[in-house]
């Protein structure tokens, strides 16, 4: 039997080519059938718990790449614990409410929104999100997640949405909620407001004014009848919310005269030289300096309107841009609000939710966007003189996420989460998380500690309402214990469109009244919560009601953009509602980028599909793609990666396939051979998978998973298919198929491979099913149910390792010189060779007793090691290749091929074969 007949043993039915697009589903419709989720978690009863807690994706469209390579890692964790023992559940959920799938209505179905009731918009929402929920699941699965799919959570389901009002319920009770008229992102063509985390910023061209304000009275603190002060701004709209002009108490400030104009000017004394040259005027001087905080209180006309402008103090104007003096606009910005609650000035917003101009506006009133206001603001500045210079600058402008149309600060009465309640345990719980990578700590604790307050309210219609009342006799805002579980219990049978469906006093409780005034006539909220709040309510509507999971749970797992996402939504709701922090540890993922780095972009003709991907390469694939990734950071693929990571795959399957084929007649039961009378080289190979099996673990532990790639590639195609299995053809193919020899080489391939489909099934899902099918002997009948070996440590021996290692150090070089011969064409085959090492005395100690096996261990027909001085000139030499300690010399073998073995010698007349392959056919 040769190396050829092997390859296609009759018994052997692994098969050599994937075609992964076509065996995968054959193996999803298995595990469907045999429900392999429950058996699983049933072969995992009473064990310790290990939860992965899923981050919902919106149910809004096909997965991308992104949530592809995400959905892939949470299995891959999933698998591996499980793989240790652990129960770990998987409960997959979607994200169902709010704009994208709203915007998804109207694009696809080309809904009038406004035609039609709240209740029938509601309907179509529900059911294009259920939809989708079915199109990923199917995805998803695709993948070889493993998971409830049966069961999944949504937030749109009747008990979600009653758990989410009493997480509400709760934080409104300790005084957490309140309702304010502050301003908020809001984009005027989704007509909301929005969350931190649903803005997204893109590069922007706006015009960049300076603008003067005339002083008026001056409380003698200036000494000039006249001056101005000169703001910048990029935002020219916003100058008809004007109410101050801020100043740094600190800084020193300069009244500078233009000469050319006759005018003068108080900015910045840092910033005069460089404003000056921005407004082209190139004679002037400085008069006066100033503190800052020597000028509060002084009064300016607003250029525009018959109203002061008054000059305040904060500490959050600086000297990177501008002038030192900024423009303060109570109603259009997050530190003007601040500053304008410390002096009491008015909050003007004067732009209704489609961003119009209104009546307050004055002469602005009726322009359609905040660009006709951009130039209709700075044409009247222009004609009042107090424009000093227009440019343009292109900047950083923040967008909405969604439309990703320009989106602006407005005052609006919302909604909030009053963030400093609890700002400090949420601090202090950030320092109990483990953060990985470990920069996530940072981030996330900046974050939580420079938030303002959490608008949680949308003017929306698909999502869970706020569960407010109004008393429409005294307009006291109503919500307590009482009006919470009348809210809740009736989501719980009939979902949230109850909210929508009924009146206010088929709601609340039967006689029921205002604690203010007594009165029993209620009106509803007409807001929805911000749906971070839905995904942040996970912890509780999930986490804490499925019997099969725990909390906190031990992981999250989701992209980097998740810090001021779900992470932190999660962690606000429940330290406001449970002291503590609703996981253990947060893993992040960086985003899918092209082969050359650049974000994928249908405009750049760079987008990837996985469910092309699949269709094309297989799960197993883009799953091993996932694990070869580094994914903590910005992860590539492209065609290119890809094929590379098919050609990686080729080879740890090929390795697979032929221990497989090898053990066709092998019997655990029967055939094992102790570790004690196995050949040494059997044992060194046993050592070197006990070492990377370790590693591996070691690597899945701490999510390096490019680890195991790496480790697992080399392990096959180094360790095993270019050494191991390469020498041990020859036991294989040529010795007596119960000797010791083969036996022992057929235990330790029996045991690598045992351990190796383990290690590779939370990556190669679907390969390392397909090995365990055809792995000889009686096991569970998915390697899914299995656990690792608790055996692998007996196979440890540092000591051996050392000397073999050593010892392939030196088989290289003889490598180097066969390689050399055959490059010269002065052999073919290796076997064509026989090798003689003359060796110093240390060599030849260290690798003597190597003498017996050095013609398989060099895959040559004949070797052999001598010492120098016992050495006498070689003829026939066709390479001589010198190193420290000894001389290689290459020599043609001796003989003729034997056509059942393929070494060179002298061949029997009568049977045709080399007399070792004579000796062993007269044994069989």
């Amino acid at each position: 039997m040769n190396y050829k007949d092997t390859l296609n043993l009759p018994q052997t039915e692994f098969p050599m080519r994937a075609k992964l697009p076509k065996r995968e589903p054959e193996i999803l419709d298995e595990w469907e059938k045999v429900n392999i989720y429950e058996k699983v978690r049933k072969k995992r009863e009473d064990k310790p718990k290990y939860i992965l807690h899923d981050g919902p994706p919106y149910a809004n469209g096909d997965i991308h790449m992104g949530t592809a390579l995400n959905k892939v890692l949470k299995d891959i964790v999933v698998k591996f614990k499980t793989l240790q023992g652990y129960d770990s559940p998987y409960i997959p959920g979607w994200d169902t409410h709010g704009l994208p799938i709203e915007h998804q209505i109207i694009k696809t179905q080309k809904v009038d929104r406004h035609s039609m009731s709240d209740i029938e918009f509601r309907k179509k929402c529900h059911d294009y999100a259920m939809d989708y929920v079915k199109v990923q699941k199917e995805q998803f699965k695709r993948l070889g997640v493993r998971g409830d799919w049966e069961n999944p959570y949504l937030t749109l389901s009747p008990e979600f949405e009653a758990e989410q009002i009493r997480v509400f319920g709760e934080m409104a009770e300790k005084g957490y909620i309140y309702k304010g008229l502050k301003p908020v992102y809001w984009c005027t063509t989704c007509e909301t407001a929005l969350a931190e985390a649903e803005v997204d910023y893109q590069d922007k061209r706006s015009p960049s004014i300076y603008v003067a304000f005339k002083v008026t009275d001056d409380k003698g603190l200036i000494g000039q009848d006249e001056c101005e002060i000169v703001i910048w701004t990029t935002t020219p709209w916003t100058i008809p919310a004007n109410m101050a002009i801020a100043l740094h108490p600190d800084l020193e400030y300069s009244l500078v005269k233009d000469n050319e104009n006759n005018r003068s000017y108080i900015l910045a004394s840092e910033l005069v030289e460089n404003v000056m040259k921005e407004i082209e005027i190139s004679d002037y001087e400085e008069l006066k300096k100033y503190q800052g905080k020597d000028l509060e209180g002084v009064i300016t006309k607003h250029p525009l309107y018959e109203r002061d402008s008054v000059v305040i103090l904060g500490d959050h104007v600086g000297l990177d841009q501008g002038t030192g003096c900024v423009h303060t606009a109570p109603g259009h910005g997050q530190e003007d609000y601040e500053i304008g609650k410390k002096y009491d000035l008015e909050v003007l917003s004067p732009l209704d939710s489609k961003g119009v101009f209104t009546e307050e506006a004055g002469q602005f009133e009726g322009l359609l966007s905040y660009v006709e206001g951009n130039k209709a603001v700075t044409k009247a500045l222009e004609k009042e003189n107090a424009l000093l210079k227009l440019d343009f600058v292109t900047h950083q402008y923040p967008v909405c996420w969604r439309c990703k149309e320009p989106i602006l600060f407005r005052a609006t009465k919302q909604w909030f989460a009053s963030i400093d309640g609890f700002r400090k345990d949420a601090l202090d719980e950030i320092e109990n998380v483990k953060w990985v990578p470990s920069w996530g700590k940072m981030r996330i604790k900046g974050m939580v500690e420079n938030r303002g307050d959490w608008c949680i309210s949308r003017q929306r219609v698909w999502g869970v309402p706020i569960p407010i009342f109004y008393c429409n006799s005294c307009g006291t805002e109503v919500i307590n214990k009482e009006t919470i579980e009348a809210v809740s219990t009736l989501f719980e049978k009939e979902g949230s469109d109850a909210w929508f469906e009924r009146s206010a006093a088929e709601i609340l409780p039967d006689g029921f009244t205002c604690g203010q005034c007594g009165e029993s006539d209620f009106d509803k909220e007409t807001d929805i919560m911000d749906v971070w709040f839905d995904s942040g309510s996970t912890h509780r509507a999930v986490c804490e009601k499925r019997e099969d999971l725990t909390s906190p749970v031990d992981l999250y797992l989701e992209g980097s953009d998740q810090y001021r996402g779900w992470f932190q939504s999660s962690l606000l709701t429940s330290v406001a509602t449970r002291d503590r922090a609703p996981y253990k540890a947060v893993l992040t993922n960086g985003w899918v980028v092209d082969g050359d780095g650049r974000k994928m972009s249908k405009s750049l003709g760079n987008v990837m599909y996985p469910t092309e991907i699949i269709d094309q390469y297989g799960a197993d694939i883009l799953r091993l793609w996932v694990a070869s990734s580094d994914f903590k950071e910005d992860v590539r693929v492209s065609n290119n990666i890809l094929k590379q990571i098919t050609e990686g795959y080729r080879k740890i399957r090929n390795t697979c396939r032929f221990i497989l084929g090898n053990l066709y007649d092998f019997d655990p039961q029967k055939d094992m051979v102790a570790y004690e009378d196995m050949n040494e080289l059997d044992r060194f190979a046993l050592a070197k998978c006990e070492e990377v099996t370790r590693k591996v673990i070691d690597a899945y532990e701490k999510f390096d998973f490019h680890i195991f790639y790496h480790m697992v590639h080399n392990f096959c195609v180094v360790d095993m298919s270019q050494f191991y299995l390469d020498i041990i053809k020859d036991r294989l193919y040529t010795m007596p198929a119960d000797s010791l020899t083969r036996r022992s080489s057929q235990t330790a391939m029996y045991i690598i491979i045992e351990n190796l489909v383990r290690i590779l099934s939370p990556v190669l899902t679907f390969t390392a099913e397909e090995v365990w099918k055809h792995l000889p002997g009686e096991r569970e009948e998915s390697v899914q149910i299995a656990v690792f070996n608790d055996n692998l440590d007996k196979y440890r021996d540092d000591k051996l390792k050392e000397k073999w290692e050593s010892f392939l150090q030196f088989r290289d070089e003889v490598t180097k010189a066969l390689e050399e011969a055959r490059v010269d064409k002065k052999i073919g085959n290796s076997l064509e060779a026989s090798v003689t090492i003359v060796a110093d005395t240390g060599l030849y100690n260290e690798f003597k007793e190597f003498e017996n096996q050095l013609d398989d261990l060099f895959l040559v027909s004949r070797a052999k090691i001598t010492k120098s001085e016992e050495s006498t000139e070689e003829e026939d030499v066709l390479v001589k290749h010198e190193i420290d300690g000894a001389k290689i010399l290459v020599k043609p073998a001796s003989g003729d091929k034997c056509p059942r073995c393929w070494k060179y010698d002298e061949i029997d007349k009568d049977s045709g074969i080399c007399p070792r392959c004579v000796d062993v056919m007269a044994s069989v």
